[in-house]
């Protein structure tokens, strides 16, 4: 079995050049890197993993922990951390982070030691004090969260903007009984879009009607029984914002079990840009949010090497939202004039002044 003497003799560098090239130093130039790792290769020989991380006390490892793994959303941002992970010569540990605290701390301690860095989302009430306690001072960043932590970048996307966005939408075609279909009351996200669709209402001079607000958990079962649950309401609502693509596909379902065309006879619209959006029928009218980007943003911040000299004080990033327009919203109530363009037209969502740090 071949040693790192073996791999310094046949690249004609020292033990330590050998090292540093292993450990990603920048004092070894580009050629001897090369040649090291060429040497290496030929001769079959790799560090050993577990001593290096007793020496350097590093893992060269992140953690990344998220309220659900299956789904095109989650598959996103995991495959954005996993991109600039690797890019920045990190593996990634990935898991299921539930809401409940103590599982979450469970989570978080036996990540303790086996990371160098935390990626968190955690969007539902009282995550932040679990993490603040439990996390430590193991360096992490927050993904949509709840509340911000002291000395905790974070990475969030733009809720609101986006569903003003999309209501303005609606309401720009006429509809003016626009129902909505929320995710859960803990989650961030959730409570965001309704605050976005309650806006865009008050803008147009319309009071929000809280019966026509029907709570889901951002899965297509909620989707569909909510939908048949608006159905039920006299008057029927013209059109409905859903607070995310998979809850907007249940209620899809729902529409089309009952004989409701969409868009003639209601409207409808979701958020996310799930890649399954554009392929539905009709097409889904919704929110673009970049999954993909998210991840990455959040290891760039996790990784910056201007961190610690920032002394404690947090970078908060906000991701874009664009509104996609497509057809499951046509044109004017009553018109069945729609297009079928998949990829949809975008608009960038404004930002809009919120109260507060």
């Amino acid at each position: 079995m071949a040693t790192i003497r073996d791999v310094a003799r046949a690249s004609n560098v020292s033990i330590a050049t050998v090292s540093r090239v292993f450990n990603n130093s920048p004092l070894v130039s580009e050629e001897t890197r090369q040649r090291v790792v060429a040497a290496a290769a030929s001769l079959g020989y790799w560090p050993n993993g577990i001593a290096r991380s007793l020496i350097t006390n590093r893992t060269h490892t992140l953690g990344a922990l998220l309220p659900d793994l299956h789904g095109e959303f989650f598959s996103e941002v995991i495959h954005g951390i996993d991109l600039a992970s690797r890019k920045k010569g990190f593996h990634l540990l990935v898991s299921r982070s539930s809401s409940d605290a103590r599982e979450l701390a469970s989570v978080l301690r036996s990540m303790r030691g086996r990371v160098d860095g935390l990626l968190v989302m955690t969007p539902d009430l009282d995550a932040a004090a679990t993490l603040e306690q439990v996390a430590g001072n193991l360096p992490t960043v927050l993904l949509n969260p709840e509340a911000r932590i002291p000395g905790c970048d974070s990475v969030s996307v733009a809720n609101v903007e986006g569903a003003t966005a999309v209501v303005r939408h609606l309401i720009g075609l006429g509809h003016r009984r626009i129902a909505t279909i929320t995710g859960p009351e803990r989650n961030i996200d959730a409570r965001q879009r309704r605050e976005g669709w309650r806006a865009a209402l008050r803008e147009a001079g319309i009071d929000p009607d809280a019966a026509l607000e029907v709570r889901g958990d951002f899965t297509e079962p909620s989707g569909y029984e909510a939908a048949l649950e608006l159905l039920a309401r006299e008057p029927r609502p013209t059109a409905v914002f859903v607070a995310n693509d998979y809850m907007a596909i249940g209620a899809l379902g729902a529409l089309q079990d009952t004989g409701v065309r969409v868009p003639e006879d209601l409207a409808i619209a979701g958020f996310d840009d799930i890649p399954m959006a554009r392929y539905l029928t009709p097409p889904l009218t919704t929110v673009h949010v970049d999954m993909l980007e998210l991840g990455q943003q959040a290891v760039h911040l996790l990784l910056d090497p201007d961190r610690a000299a920032r002394a404690g004080a947090a970078e908060h990033r906000v991701l874009p939202s664009t509104l996609v327009v497509r057809s499951s919203c046509g044109g004017a109530p009553g018109d069945h004039g729609t297009g079928r363009a998949r990829w949809g037209r975008r608009t960038p969502a404004a930002r809009l002044e919120r109260p507060g740090p």
